[in-house]
């Protein structure tokens, strides 16, 4: 089953992430699809904070961190692979042991590396239209 959500502007696409917080399951591994700059964060920052009560502006990307952890107890975790080229960094994040948690695991440029999760994976693709975004989340 696949939703699909339209967004013209940065507010907007925080509400389409907090819509999709709504359908994901408590725990689960989601990989953010899209084009640089095509919103990836921005939806990160309306699923995390309708998954955690936190403002949006307190979510920013993990391009240099790598791994955020947002919420008490942890209830997000958004991770940003744009910057890693091998498998081995990817291994080195311990990204197996997020998966046993109950949490949601957002996973920005996690396509690139798809095959070392062994978890079943959610999509969210998000592609340029005229005028704005449509974000399509994909069920596992």
């Amino acid at each position: 089953m696949t939703h699909t959500f339209e967004a013209r502007t940065e507010d907007e696409m925080i509400e389409v992430g907090r819509q999709l917080a709504r359908l994901l399951p408590v725990r689960a591994a989601v990989i953010l699809t899209g084009d640089l700059g095509a919103g990836k964060t921005t939806l990160s920052k309306g699923i995390t904070a309708e998954r955690t009560g936190l403002a949006p502006d307190e979510v920013s990307s993990p391009t240099f961190t790598l791994i955020h952890e947002y919420g008490s107890p942890t209830r997000v975790y958004h991770i940003d692979l744009y910057r890693l080229e091998t498998d081995a960094e990817v291994w080195g994040l311990g990204l197996d042991e997020l998966f046993d948690r109950k949490a949601l695991v957002l996973i920005e440029w996690g396509e690139r590396f798809e095959k070392l999760y062994g978890v079943p994976l959610w999509r969210v693709e998000i592609s340029a239209v005229a005028g704005g975004r449509v974000v399509e989340l994909k069920v596992a």
